[in-house]
């Protein structure tokens, strides 16, 4: 069983199914465990995704979070509570789990997460991977000074050690940082991990386990080709959307458009057409 992490509100449930259709489609013979921690969905809405969950042979528990779970929480803007759940999921989640893989819903799973998943935590909190362009990387180790992170984690993808979260992550922690440092955050619950705990953090391969698809190009370049794609239908795990841009949404244009399409339409097709 692989257990599997998502928070989302209504705003995100049509990635969500097509995430989901990607990875129990290109991970045959797993069985996964789905844990939504959600605010502002309709029942009936879960019930369809329930369904669909079921009839791909696969397990769903939705939570919805509960306003006072998060009543000391600085909020404003855009600091809302909805930040803190995957922050805090491991309050929210069944005692008895010691791993979980957390998942944004703007991604697609072209290949088995089996080794991600079992990926040696070595007393780290998460694992997670890093995109590497210089530029980025440098103006955030800047902006988060004097918080020392040599590199800057991206949080769409994160494997968690849930035992030792619950050991060493406090809310209170959390809570300070945000009220100290709100002029500052650009991606809150991101910038949270990675100045709190960059050094807690095994590093991932992102051409295999984060590939950010606005950078086909400099994979390739940096890679002297050997990133092609080729290379990325045979060995990358997870395509990240990342940015503004979204491949569900009108006028976008990107590398994997088409792909991304396909299992939209995958996704959506009743299973006897």
């Amino acid at each position: 069983m692989l257990d599997i992490l998502v928070t989302i509100d209504s705003n995100y449930l049509l990635p969500l199914r097509v995430m989901l259709k990607s990875l129990f489609l290109n991970n045959t013979g797993e069985r996964f465990y789905i844990h939504l921690l959600y605010d502002d969905i309709e029942s009936e809405t879960l019930a369809r995704l329930g369904d669909f969950v079921a009839s791909e042979g696969h397990g769903l528990s939705a939570k919805r979070m509960d306003d006072m779970a998060f009543a000391e929480a600085p909020v404003r803007f855009h600091y809302t509570k909805a930040m803190y759940y995957r922050l805090l999921a491991f309050k929210f989640l069944p005692p008895d789990l010691d791993r979980i893989l957390y998942l944004d819903p703007d991604i697609l799973v072209i290949n088995s997460l089996r080794s991600l998943y079992e990926t040696n935590m070595d007393g780290k909190l998460y694992a997670a991977a890093y995109h590497s362009l210089v530029p980025a990387r440098e103006l955030n180790r800047i902006r988060l000074y004097p918080y020392e992170i040599e590199s800057y984690y991206n949080s769409g993808v994160l494997l968690m050690n849930l035992q030792l979260q619950r050991l060493e992550i406090k809310e209170t922690a959390i809570f300070d940082f945000v009220e100290e440092n709100r002029a500052k955050l650009i991606m809150p619950d991101q910038d949270i991990i990675n100045a709190l705990y960059a050094k807690k953090i095994r590093t991932l391969d992102e051409k295999l386990y984060n590939y950010d698809v606005r950078y086909y190009r400099y994979y390739a370049l940096t890679t002297s080709g050997a990133c092609d794609m080729d290379f990325i239908f045979e060995h990358t795990g997870i395509l990240h959307f990342c940015g503004k841009r979204k491949p569900w949404k009108k006028g976008y244009m990107g590398q994997f458009l088409a792909l991304y399409k396909q299992y939209e339409k995958l996704a959506f097709r009743p299973r006897n057409g």
